[in-house]
């Protein structure tokens, strides 16, 4: 007769070994069906982005599906440890998506906790209308004012010599992302944060490896400012399907962006988790009875912006491929700038494009290459010649935010937002510029390929 431990036992060795089959079968199917590609030819349709994985990500996935946690667990745990240790900061949240990152590095800083420093409706928040609109809609949204400045090319970034102009005594934070992995100039921006103690949002979902050196120490962008934000929808550096994180060295603001992220509930304990604190029936929150049941106390206006287990599951394995993506990136990029700038077919590209440069300090991440057509250079034609052969191109994302539909009330009642100077170079961005794809999974081949058909759009 076995005793109940002996059974107990005996399960768990017969289910570890089920799962060992299954897993093992996983990998294979994914090195057979997933993990074969034919040599490109051209005409081959180039994506400007696509998922780059092996069979580490499926039976990650596989792994956590099995297990059935589906809500944030173990992998998760994993992630954000890893995260926070790759980035150097001390804390990191996984949650569903980039845009949700945003939503909460913003939403932290409207918690009552900050006291004086809390951002309220009306105050003023320093951005640029060139880029992705989630890095604004949360200012707007929460009924913050944001100030456009322009940017320049061909950095693609704020234009940090109109900082001082945009500056008001309700001016509260700068919010801007690091545009195509181009690190903005973090020395003048963070400067000018410290200097008029305004809050640093870095969107880093276009960014994330890329490096800047301030007062002679590298660092990765995202960990300068206040708070760090990062997506890995597919086609980002690093992907687990949806997906994205908020970092931060301030304990306090990851504090907020728990909360915020967690429906707003004031208990820190983890899911699955009860009464860490020792003092769940004990306590006086608001108006609530002596003794509430903390996990049901609520501090903040929250929301519900967890990942899975299994979006985490996939995160790892990428987080452990991440480094190579980094490098694969800069050296798509620099192939293609030098085989662009070798003028091949007799085509001087200086004559007809603006190339990409990067940020003084900065080693860029490249999330892509961005190109803006100089006058006389159809940038519609450029783009369709592109496209005709199977080379997919992009716009680099709103152009000039301000003039899409979105704005139509706020331009029409000339109130919720303000623009300091002009938006030239943005609209000349949103008239003349496209990009295309670096993504780690692109050959000399295809990197080669699309030099050839960009210098044959121009001629």
């Amino acid at each position: 007769m076995f005793d109940r431990e002996e059974i107990r036992v005996s399960e768990n060795i017969m289910e570890e070994c089920a799962k060992e089959k299954i897993l093992n079968l996983v990998k294979e199917y994914c090195s057979t069906y997933h993990n074969t590609k034919k040599p490109f030819k051209e005409g081959d349709r180039i994506p400007y982005a696509s998922r780059v994985y092996d069979s580490a990500e499926m039976v990650n996935l596989v792994d956590s599906a099995l297990e059935f946690w589906l809500t944030a667990g173990r992998y998760t745990d994993q992630f954000e440890k890893q995260m926070a240790e790759y980035l150097g900061v001390r804390f990191c949240s996984l949650v569903n998506s980039g845009s949700s990152a945003n939503l909460l590095a913003f939403m932290a800083l409207t918690s009552p906790l900050l006291g004086e420093r809390k951002i309220n409706r009306g105050d003023e928040v320093i951005t640029v209308a060139a880029g992705f609109p989630t890095t604004v809609s949360p200012v707007i949204q929460y009924g913050a004012v944001p100030v456009f400045v322009d940017v320049t090319i061909p950095q693609y970034n704020i234009d940090v010599s109109m900082l001082e102009a945009a500056l008001s005594e309700k001016t509260k934070a700068v919010m801007i992302a690091h545009t195509l992995g181009n690190p903005f100039d973090l020395q003048a921006v963070r400067e000018f944060c410290t200097r008029h103690q305004l809050w640093l949002v870095e969107d880093n979902c276009d960014a994330l490896g890329s490096e800047y050196t301030i007062d002679g120490e590298t660092r990765l962008t995202g960990t300068v400012g206040d708070i760090g934000t990062s997506s890995f929808y597919p086609p980002h550096h690093m992907t687990m399907g949806e997906g994205g994180a908020v970092y931060t060295d301030n304990a306090l603001l990851h504090k907020c962006v728990r909360s915020f992220r967690d429906w707003g509930r004031d208990c820190v304990c983890p899911s699955g988790c009860d009464n860490l604190c020792g003092h769940r029936f004990e306590r006086q929150y608001g108006e609530l009875p002596l003794g509430y049941d903390h996990k049901y106390v609520y501090s903040h206006f929250g929301y519900n912006l967890k990942a899975t287990d299994m979006q985490a599951a996939i995160g790892c394995a990428q987080l452990e491929k991440f480094p190579l993506f980094a490098e694969r990136r800069r050296y798509n990029f620099n192939r293609l700038k030098g085989k662009l700038l070798a003028g091949e077919q007799n085509v001087c590209v200086s004559d007809k494009l603006i190339l990409p440069e990067a940020c003084r300090n900065s080693n860029p991440c490249w999330f892509g290459f961005p190109i803006t057509c100089k006058e006389g250079t159809d940038r519609n034609r450029v783009v369709q010649y592109l496209e005709e052969h199977g080379i997919q191109t992009r716009m680099l994302f709103a152009g000039n935010l301000t003039r899409h539909p979105c704005f139509d009330g706020m331009r029409a009642s000339g109130e919720g937002y303000r623009v300091v100077g002009t938006l030239d170079n943005t609209d000349r961005i949103m008239n003349n510029t496209f990009w295309v794809g670096l993504y780690p999974g692109m050959t000399d081949e295809i990197i080669d390929y699309m030099a050839k058909i960009l210098l044959e759009a121009i001629r």
